[in-house]
């Protein structure tokens, strides 16, 4: 299956002239601490959701499928939109749908206001 382009990202965290992330730091943010000391350049490839639009950092030794949505031309979504497709109350809003909601003052169980917080990386 081919993606979109616009979904995958590239992450560079370059400590060539730094003294680098401490260990128990990197590790919080599910980095390598080796490739996160000082001297060190960690890159990455990433995928951003288009549900929640979260990025995680694309894990290389994954087995199993990522999942998508049929709903938005088969673009990559994060393995919690895609159980959370999966109950029998949901409701298939496009993330942008959502902000204009939230943004108008319409709140529902399922729009929440923090959905429009910046997004956070996850390893996946």
């Amino acid at each position: 299956m081919i993606r979109s382009l616009k979904q995958q990202g590239y992450l560079m965290i370059d400590h060539r002239a730094s003294p680098g992330l401490p260990a128990d730091l990197a590790a919080k943010l599910g980095l390598d601490p080796k490739y996160c000391g000082e001297g060190k350049l960690y890159e990455a490839d990433t995928l951003t959701c288009a549900h929640c639009k979260t990025s995680q950092i694309k894990n290389t030794l994954r087995t199993r499928e990522r999942a998508s949505c049929r709903k938005c031309n088969n673009h990559y979504i994060c393995d919690f939109c895609a159980a959370d497709m999966l109950r029998p109350d949901y409701s298939h809003i496009p993330y942008e749908k959502k902000v204009e909601l939230v943004l108008s003052g319409f709140t529902t169980p399922d729009i929440h206001p923090q959905l429009i917080l910046p997004p956070t990386i996850h390893r996946e």
